[in-house]
């Protein structure tokens, strides 16, 4: 059986229900809503700061690969 490639967290049971019940609420799908909710608690905490800077730092490599690949 193939490895998930990133951590996924388990959310209790209780949360899936409150997520479920909002997201029908809403009319929107679940997902949407605990993207939403994630951002909106997170943006500008010291983990978005580092998962930011470190998007960036892999796309710049990817940018540098590519122009020495052209070259």
């Amino acid at each position: 059986m193939a490895r998930p490639r990133h951590y996924s967290p388990q959310l209790s049971r209780f949360l899936v229900s409150v997520l479920y019940h909002q997201a029908k609420h809403l009319k929107i799908p679940m997902t949407k809503l605990t993207d939403e909710l994630l951002q909106n608690a997170l943006r500008g905490s010291p983990g978005w700061i580092q998962a930011t800077t470190l998007t960036l730092a892999e796309d710049t490599t990817k940018e540098v690969t590519v122009l020495a690949q052209a070259a």
